[in-house]
């Protein structure tokens, strides 16, 4: 991956300024020293509390910022340098925090009859936070829109066409919202029980960003009705790259992994039985490194960490990884998590949340 599309240690010290810097211990200091890239991630300390610590490529932890309930997914703006991390569902805050000025963060709630899923995305110009959200009253996905000017104040909604929205993304240009339903009925009177487990309605949705209109909708097949669509990412072509949960029997292997772009239909990727076993039909995370033309999932169910060719799908690598969480690209591959503690060859004494972003200003 070209330098430039990591922060180097010179650069992300320029940009956290002195005030920043003098707030770290020595040994964080050192840590951005050797550092060639940064991340964010939620954690759990060993006491309990959570929070969302900065990590270098080495799995050093530089700096942790407070949260107050457990978080998921997490977006980052190159623009502004703003990171958001998402509480897990049913939560009902989203905290925006800058990692570099650790200015005083911003927790926002959910509008009344709403609560997060755990995911979202900045606009390309960092103006807009989209955030996916259920009506639970109604029963019907949405999308949140934050004015990141106006600190977050929320502006409006769209529907995602779809039900139990889950991770979402957005085109390089900005036009189109990308959004993962993974059709499973939720209610925050239930926690996280899933409530339609034998009539889902999974499906991948295209939305024009700026008027909320759908543009395509992907109904996942009849015989893939509980194959959940759960996470999304764009490889360097612009494709769309999904991952899924199976919530059907356990002794069946469909398929949980895939690939489209506008105007096309869904195209899944066959692996081998022996590789959907190592998922454990679940897929906990998706990334991209477009650098190097690879997509990376992971699932904590039985320890995988899997590695395909973005450009045809091809299988690369299979690796083994106890509790695997959150992957990202890195320089080299992916830099992947682990529930226990472990980020790449490091170990904290901490529990990596499912969700890694690599954090990078523009």
């Amino acid at each position: 991956m070209p330098r430039s599309a990591l922060i180097d240690r010179r650069a992300f010290m320029k940009a956290a300024g002195i005030t920043f810097l003098a707030a770290l211990k020595p040994g964080a200091v050192m840590a951005l020293e050797r550092a060639d890239a940064v991340y964010a991630s939620g954690i759990r300390a060993a006491d309990g509390s959570y929070a969302v610590a900065t990590v270098t490529e080495r799995g050093e932890i530089v700096d942790q910022v407070a949260l107050p309930a457990r978080a998921h997914g997490m977006a980052f703006s190159p623009v502004t340098g703003r990171t958001v991390a998402f509480a897990r569902r049913p939560g009902t805050y989203a905290m925006i925090f800058d990692p570099w000025t650790k200015s005083e963060p911003i927790v926002v709630a959910s509008r009344e009859g709403r609560h997060f899923y755990g995911h979202g995305t900045f606009s390309p110009d960092g103006r807009l936070l989209y955030a996916s959200e259920n009506d639970f009253e109604n029963n019907r996905g949405m999308i949140g829109i934050y004015d990141a000017r106006d600190r977050f104040a929320r502006i409006g909604e769209y529907e995602t066409f779809g039900v139990g929205p889950h991770d979402m993304t957005v085109s390089d240009d900005g036009s189109l919202l990308i959004v993962a339903n993974g059709g499973i009925e939720t209610n925050p009177d239930f926690g996280r029980t899933k409530l339609n487990l034998d009539h889902m309605e999974p499906s991948l949705a295209l939305i024009d960003a700026a008027t909320g209109s759908l543009i395509e909708k992907h109904t996942l097949p009849p015989q893939y009705a509980q194959v959940s669509t759960r996470h999304v990412d764009l490889d360097a072509r612009g494709r769309i790259w999904f991952a899924c949960q199976y919530e059907g029997p356990r002794n069946e292997l469909p398929p949980l992994v895939g690939h489209f772009a506008r105007g096309e239909d869904l195209t899944f990727v066959s692996l081998p039985d022996e590789t959907t076993r190592k998922l454990g039909n679940y897929v906990g995370a998706i990334a991209v490194n477009r650098a190097e033309n690879l997509v990376g999932v992971t699932s904590p169910v039985n320890g995988a960490a899997v590695t395909l060719d973005a450009r045809t799908g091809a299988l690369l690598k299979v690796k083994s990884i106890t509790d695997a969480a959150g992957i990202a690209p890195a320089k080299d591959g992916f830099a992947i998590s682990s529930y226990r503690g472990d980020f790449l060859e490091q170990h904290s004494d901490v529990a990596w949340d499912q969700h890694i972003v690599r954090i990078a200003r523009g």
